[in-house]
């Protein structure tokens, strides 16, 4: 039985020109990754990318890395991220990303994907390599997925140090006892980047507080 020539691509993301080099002998190239995504065999990601299915691979789809590849340069962040980390309890059904590039919004077959821009000194700080399912991903650490939740809510409080503690803890629910591992120093980058100053100012009071 001849092997699957899609087997070659794993668990990542492939671009639609790739895959029609595993089909040279055919006609119309184009029409096979059609019926082939028609077939469940791929999942279109966007126009001109796809991932193969796990049925075929026999490897999981990792959200994460379709992200960093559906849009990019870009890192896995905010709510999915502190979700990931296990440092809020509710389910997120969104990818959220942060990128670069302008602010952008997909939807495929795997759910919907945000991404939210930043200035490149800024997307920098705080990001790192994680490895799931085989593969390697890009992830805010936890203090930069926090800072950048916090940046791009809109609803955050600025006043005081009390009105954001009652924030992370009552409205986002946050395992504030976890804020005591934190890495001050990447939310003191941030700050001195960022835009929010005071409430990542705010917020590194309050890590100093759980700390003690």
């Amino acid at each position: 039985m001849k092997k699957n020539p899609l087997l070659q691509f794993g668990n990542i993301p492939v671009r639609a020109g790739t895959l029609m080099t595993c089909f040279d002998g055919i006609s119309a190239p184009g029409k096979k990754i059609l019926a082939l995504e028609k077939d469940g065999q791929l999942i279109r990601l966007k126009r001109d990318l796809y991932v193969v299915s796990s049925e075929v691979s026999g490897k999981p789809v990792n959200a994460c890395l379709c992200a960093n590849h559906l849009y990019g340069p870009s890192y896995v962040s905010e709510h999915w991220a502190l979700r990931w980390y296990g440092l809020i309890p509710e389910r997120v059904y969104t990818m959220t990303s942060v990128t670069i590039k302008r602010s952008k919004e997909f939807e495929n077959s795997l759910g919907r994907f945000t991404y939210h821009q930043v200035s490149p000194s800024y997307f920098s700080i705080g990001v790192q390599s994680v490895e799931e399912d085989g593969v390697n991903f890009l992830m805010a650490g936890r203090e930069k997925a926090l800072c950048d939740f916090l940046l791009w809510d809109k609803y955050v409080p600025y006043q005081s140090v009390r009105t954001l503690w009652q924030y992370l803890e009552e409205d986002i629910r946050l395992d504030v006892d976890e804020l005591s591992t934190f890495d001050v120093g990447i939310i003191e980058a941030c700050a001195a980047i960022g835009p929010k100053k005071k409430i990542f100012n705010n917020l590194i009071k309050i890590i100093s507080r759980v700390k003690q």
